[in-house]
């Protein structure tokens, strides 16, 4: 069972300062990192590429429980049940569908969260259905993108571009930022990310960009490098976005799944952002 654990201080990369303030276990998060990968790139490149999306669903399921779980301890209580249902259907219409079918389920998710809340007493109501549109939009309507970008001929090395950038973003700025940060990027948020780590980040992104476009695509480098450049920008916000929920909340990490890492939310923050301009970039650029 996924716990919370609760912490002064939130941590991250890109960027991150005096790496042992984490408590983290650097070989297990490096063997955890690992098997995650084995994990996306074997159904990733099968026979049949759609298990991929029972990858997909499966994270979000995760990730959705960890969220609400979350916030429960701010006193919401977002329900779970048709979160989880209205993900799946998401992650599924998206694959199958395309766009508009996910727009779809999002809305009827939300409402059926609406109305799931209704059999309960009326004190907290708004905050409650507030909280399940916050839910239902931070992670099954983003991952859903992942699914999206699975359905051209290319998908695969599509969804390779996108998570191995998001990749170099995180490993890009928390090398630089333990070899050089000085400066905090946002003190008040997630004081050990620093702006030497976010260039860091850039570098890599742009980087890995530009081979990806050319390696994967045979497309022009230079796409790639603005490709790599909206990830690095996406994969910090949402990293940053979800410190501040997690200090907002007083956790450490959004749960304790995988060790050396946290919860896969604190996987998935850079991700989640990242997917539907992944998503829109490639589609402008490839298609």
């Amino acid at each position: 069972m996924v716990t919370l654990e609760t912490a002064p201080s939130v941590d991250g990369a890109p960027g991150k300062r005096e790496p042992g303030r984490a408590g983290r276990n650097l070989p297990i998060a490096i063997l955890v990192g690992l098997s995650l990968g084995a994990l996306i790139l074997v159904p990733l490149y099968s026979p049949e590429p759609w298990t991929f999306v029972i990858v997909i669903a499966a994270a979000m399921g995760v990730g959705t429980y960890e969220v609400v779980k979350a916030l429960r301890v701010l006193g919401a209580q977002p329900p779970l049940i048709p979160l989880l249902a209205g993900g799946v259907a998401m992650v599924l219409l998206a694959y199958d569908q395309g766009t508009e079918s996910l727009f779809v389920a999002l809305v009827l998710t939300v409402l059926a969260s609406i109305v799931w809340r209704l059999a309960d007493p009326a004190e907290g109501y708004l905050r409650d259905t507030a909280a399940a549109t916050f839910t239902a939009v931070y992670v099954p309507f983003l991952i859903s993108f992942a699914a999206l970008l699975l359905v051209p001929s290319d998908g695969p090395e599509r969804v390779t571009a996108f998570i191995a950038t998001v990749v170099c973003s995180d490993v890009g700025g928390y090398a630089a930022g333990v070899l050089f940060g000085r400066h905090p990027m946002a003190p008040s948020v997630s004081p050990k990310k620093t702006w030497e780590g976010f260039v860091g980040s850039v570098i890599a992104c742009s980087v890995a960009g530009a081979i990806f476009f050319d390696q994967l695509f045979d497309a022009s480098p230079g796409l790639g490098v603005v490709f790599g450049l909206a990830v690095v920008v996406t994969a910090t916000l949402g990293d940053l976005g979800e410190s501040m929920v997690k200090r907002d909340i007083g956790v450490k990490d959004m749960g304790s799944l995988l060790p050396g890492h946290g919860g896969l939310m604190d996987r998935l923050d850079s991700l989640l952002p990242t997917a539907p301009v992944a998503f829109l970039l490639l589609s402008l650029f490839l298609d």
